[in-house]
């Protein structure tokens, strides 16, 4: 499938900002079953980009830009190939071991309902692929229609004592959860060709089983990532993989506009 891709993220501040500098983690990397065509990272003043790559081995982009600051926007385009590859990652950077992925953040700390609850869904088989996939299903079947927005900035156990408000919550419970089953999993961001309205990139994840290795879950649709998702960065959390994170040097609040459009081109395959 050949899938357009279009990000647009706007800052606006109350006050000029004397300095920004940001770590973009938005440009996706080639798999075997992903290939960037085309793919473009644009800002609209004056600031220098250097491409480099982080710890977990995702494609980021440093953007430092000095003031006076009133307003900056962060625009990503581009076209990837992708193929079904039922949810294996094949040919992505690794550079740390599965078993650092068992460690857990302070927004993938499981309650004890979730952990009961991973329990409880995964009964009854010993196969680890099995469990995980029952647990991926069962958070499909417990929060439904979870929609791509902004980060809401709850944990794991938060979002499952109450109610899931974006893709990244599913997520992150996910991989709380998966951790308690002695799964290794990660947070993984991205896109996923969608009909509705999106106002961020989408999150799922994934878990390490041996003999397969990482295989991904996406709860928002209860199925393995297919070829209508774009695979951009993981990290421990959604924090760890951000698209955006950063900092600026100046007073006043700041007000953020995101949109994001994720489309398919021509019947390629």
């Amino acid at each position: 499938m050949r899938i357009a891709v279009e990000h647009r993220s706007v800052y606006r501040f109350t006050q000029p900002q004397a300095r920004i500098v940001q770590m973009l983690r938005l440009t996706p990397c080639d798999t075997q079953h992903q290939t960037v065509v085309s793919w473009m990272v644009g800002v609209d003043c004056d600031a220098r980009l250097r491409d480099a790559v982080d710890g977990y081995g995702n494609a980021v982009t440093m953007l430092y830009a000095e003031g006076p600051i009133e307003a900056i926007e962060i625009a990503v385009t581009g076209e990837v190939l992708t193929t079904d590859n039922a949810g294996v990652v094949r040919g992505a950077a690794e550079p740390l071991p599965p078993a650092l992925f068992l460690r857990t953040t302070a927004r993938t700390a499981a309650s004890p309902e979730l952990a009961a609850f991973a329990r409880d869904v995964s009964d009854g088989t010993g196969d680890p692929i099995e469990r995980l996939h029952r647990l991926n299903q069962a958070l499909h079947a417990r929060f439904r229609c979870v929609p791509d927005v902004p980060d809401t900035g709850l944990t794991a156990a938060e979002a499952f004592a109450g109610k899931a408000q974006a893709s990244r919550d599913l997520a992150q419970m996910f991989v709380a959860a998966a951790r308690t089953l002695d799964a290794p999993a990660r947070y993984v961001s991205g896109y996923r060709l969608d009909h509705m309205a999106q106002c961020a990139p989408h999150g799922w994840c994934e878990a390490w089983v041996a003999g397969l290795g990482w295989i991904g879950f996406d709860p928002v649709t209860g199925m393995s990532p297919g070829d209508g998702h774009v695979r951009v960065a993981v990290g421990l959390d959604a924090d760890g993989a951000a698209a955006i994170a950063g900092r600026r040097i100046g007073h006043g609040d700041e007000e953020l506009a995101v949109d994001v459009q994720v489309d398919r081109l021509g019947n390629e395959e």
